[in-house]
This record gives C-alpha cells, sequence and structure tokens, in this order.
C-alpha cells in the first residue's frame, strides 16, 4: 500500500500537469485573438454551359373510352340445407340425498365490559400573539464606529 507522502506527491504532480495544461490553452487562446484572421479565399468563376436542344415530348395517345360495359355473369347458389332436428334426450332423475340435522349451539352471554375512568378536562394556554410591526432598532447590535472625531 502507497505512504501518505506518495499519495500526495502524485496528486501534486496531476495538480502541476493539470494547471500547466490549462495556461497553455489559455495563451494558445489569447495568441488567435490577437493575430488577425486569413484573407478569405476567392472562390472560383464557374463557366457558364451551353444549353442542349432536347427532342420534343411525345403525343400521349387518346383511348377510346367504352360506351357501355359487358353485364356481369350471374351465378345460381344452391339452396341451404335445412337443419335437422335431433330428439331430445331424457335424463334419468338425480338420487335424493338425505342432510342430516345437527342441533344448533348456544353462545354464552358477552360479559360486560368495565366502565372507564373520567378523565379531567385539561385547559391549553392562550396561544401567543404574532408581532406585527418589525422594531426599529435591534438591542444586541453595537452601533458603528464614528469615522470622524469631534
Amino acid at each position: 500500500m502507497a505512504s501518505a507522502s506518495s499519495k500526495y506527491c502524485f496528486v501534486l504532480a496531476l495538480m502541476f500537469a493539470w494547471s500547466s495544461s490549462i495556461i497553455n490553452l489559455s495563451v494558445a487562446a489569447r495568441h488567435l485573438l490577437d493575430v488577425s484572421p486569413p484573407p478569405v479565399p476567392t472562390l472560383p468563376t464557374i463557366p457558364t454551359l451551353p444549353k442542349p436542344a432536347l427532342p420534343p415530348l411525345p403525343a400521349i395517345p387518346v383511348l377510346p373510352k367504352p360506351t357501355t360495359l359487358p353485364p356481369l355473369p350471374t351465378t345460381q347458389l344452391p339452396p341451404l340445407p335445412t337443419v335437422p332436428t335431433l330428439p331430445k334426450p331424457t335424463l334419468p332423475p338425480l338420487p335424493s340425498t338425505q342432510i342430516p340435522s345437527f342441533p344448533k349451539p348456544t353462545l354464552p352471554a358477552l360479559p360486560n365490559m368495565p366502565t372507564s375512568p373520567t378523565i379531567p378536562k385539561v385547559t391549553l394556554p392562550p396561544l401567543p400573539t404574532i408581532p406585527t410591526t418589525f422594531p426599529k432598532t435591534i438591542p444586541f447590535f453595537s452601533p458603528p464606529p464614528s469615522t470622524t472625531s469631534p
């Protein structure tokens, strides 16, 4: 494990490297502010190109419009089949079971609750009032020393 002095030296070296890099950055920024910007290069002129003559567009042929549409073919659907009637099944009667009767239990009477003691009424002192005016002077501050002597 490293000792405290070697940690201190390492941190000190990091701080020195960091501060020197900050100084170099600020010097470089100041140098860029002091130097005038280079002249803007002029753009080359674009030569004019000849306009080629294009052939005329072909004419769009006019298609004949049909006057009447041919009739759609009709198909004859077969009739729907009838739903057959199914015989009603007869269910056997359910067996009857006798549920035995049990005697009703009697519950004991609830015990009487003891009466709670009476608690004396407590009166609270009145709430303090909040002052609405601020004092002009605060008594525990000392006055400032005078600058001129009489």
